[in-house]
This record gives structure tokens, sequence and C-alpha cells, in this order.
């Protein structure tokens, strides 16, 4: 029987809430309904234990983590399962890198930590992988801070044989693999692009966060278009009364044979979170297995699961 995969998280948001609630779901209704691979390795969706949680709210410190995950200002609904108390109490984050040993420490019997703190904050997201480097633990970096794509870092971590996969998770069903699908389809039928864009708007803390702390968001998501010279991507917007849900308009004008035009509109509604959980439950996995098998820095085969892996620029 394969060993279940022991995973620490940072961030109790919407992401988390979203992962916690779809495990408990697929485990007690045995569906795989929104799942890209049922297997990875050995590894069943349902394969996956949550055992610590860190959070700097100080609502969410000391809850157990099935309560913490409905505390304001996560707005992402509740999924149709029961969901059991996990016993796992929401531990205090790091507030600066002096804290790493505490969290190394906290970090004891985990195989992988899931890094999935709003962007924005690349001292801090550092300072938790070299928490998991301390604690012989794989880290995954969610965020569009650079993480993997450290030289230095990945190098530690490629010594240390523990993986270190990142940056930025492509969402399942996001913006920017719909985009890029549209502009490798316009090059595979030979039409040129003249101009595209697209536009973002959602109601979670993320996208409030990436409104005031946008850094590297921007060239995250360009780095995942095939045609970011001639792409552009309009700043996020927040707006609270779409909750979990982001909705996004891409645009795409080209010209065809005899210099004719071409001209492309998109919507696109989503639930950001879940499209986030659709991908951490392959990241988690991916990163399990490299540990066990002692392969250590960036594993390629999740290459594809993110907006930024190591090589593309900051």
């Amino acid at each position: 029987m394969t060993e279940r995969v022991r995973v620490a998280v940072v961030g109790v948001g919407n992401n988390t809430s979203a992962l916690v609630q779809g495990l408990a779901l697929y485990r007690q209704s045995g569906s795989l309904v929104g799942i890209r691979r049922p297997m990875i390795d050995g590894l069943g969706v349902g394969d996956i234990d949550v055992v610590a949680a860190f959070a700097t709210s100080e609502e969410k410190i000391g809850r157990d983590l099935t309560e913490a995950i409905f505390l304001a200002p996560n707005n992402f609904p509740r999924l149709n399962c029961d969901l059991p108390e996990a016993g796992v109490p929401v531990t205090k984050g790091l507030v600066d890198a002096t804290e790493v040993r505490r969290v190394a420490a906290a970090l004891a019997g985990a195989e992988v930590l899931l890094y999935s703190a709003p962007s924005g904050r690349p001292e801090t997201a550092q300072a938790y992988a070299a928490a998991a480097h301390a604690a012989g633990v794989a880290f995954i970096n969610t965020t569009s801070d650079p993480v993997a794509r450290d030289p230095r870092l990945l190098a530690s971590f490629e010594a240390a044989g523990l993986p270190l996969l990142g940056d930025d998770l492509a969402s399942q069903f996001g913006t920017s693999v719909l985009h890029n699908a549209l502009l490798r389809l316009l090059k595979e039928r030979g039409l040129t692009l003249v101009s595209s864009y697209q536009v973002n708007l959602g109601g979670t803390e993320d996208f409030r966060n990436l409104v005031e702390n946008p850094n590297t968001k921007k060239q995250s998501k360009l780095n995942a278009l095939s045609a970011a010279g001639s792409v552009e991507v309009a700043p996020l917007g927040y707006m609270p009364h779409l909750a979990s849900q982001k909705v996004a308009h891409l645009n795409l004008e080209a010209q065809g044979w005899g210099e004719t035009s071409v001209s492309l509109d998109v919507k696109l509604k989503v639930h950001d979170p879940s499209g986030a959980a659709g991908v951490n439950i392959d990241l988690i996995r991916i990163a399990a297995s490299a540990l066990r098998n002692g392969r250590g820095g960036h594993a390629a085969e999740a290459a594809s699961l993110l907006k930024s892996p190591p090589g593309t620029a900051i």
C-alpha cells in the first residue's frame, strides 16, 4: 500500500480551502470529475494528508484547519462533502527570516511544503524555502515571487536531494492557459498576430493583494505566453462582489490570407481557487515522488503546470 503524502501548507486562504475540501470530496465520492491525472507514481488524489498549516491572521491561528478555511475574508463556497475536524491547528507563520528555525521544527513529519501565501512577498517566500530546506522537505512555490528561479536556492535544493518546484502555478483552466492555447492556434494555422490583450477581474484576497502589490505578477503572466512581445496584460482588477470567481476577457487581432483581418474576443469565468487546487494536487504528488526517489531540484514534469519555471524571466 502506498504511503500517503504528508503536506504542510503556508496560507489558509481560498486556495487552501479549495484543496482541503476537494480532498474530502474526492475521498468520499470516488469521483474523477475535474481531475487531470488520477494517479501519479502510484499516488491517487486521496493519498494526501495535510499535517500542518501556517497563517498570519490572528483569527485563524489556533483554529482547526477545517474551521479556519471558512473564516473571512475567505469566500470559496462550501463543497458538497462532509468535512470532519482535521486535528491540525493553524500555526503562526513567519514574521521575518529570523523565525526559519521555528518553522523548520514545526515541519517535522511533513514531506512537502506548499507555499500558497499571497504573491508580492519574495523575502517571506524565500524564508519558507529556507525552512523547508532545513527540515529536509520538498518546497512548492505557487506564487509569482522568484524562488525556483533563484539559481542559488535551486542549486542548494538540488545538492540536498530536495525538490524545489515553482514558480507561479498555471491555473487548471485559467487565463494564461487559454490565452497561450489561442496564440499557438493562430501560429499553427498560419495567421499573423497583430496584437492581443487580457484583462483579469476577481474578488478574492489574492486579487486584492495583487492589485496593491503587483510586483512580479505581470512578468510571470507574460512568461506563460508564447507571443509576449505582441501581448498586453492589463493590471488586475479587484471586484469584491465576484467573490472566488474570476472573470477574464481576451482579445486577439490577427491577419490571414491576403492580409485580411481576424478578430477574436473570449470571456472566461471560473472559480479561481478551484483552478489552483486542480494543479496543486498534481504538484504535490510530483514533489513527493521526486523526494522519495531522491531527485533534488526542479522536476521537469512540473514545468507545464507553472507560469515561470526556472530559466524564465523575473
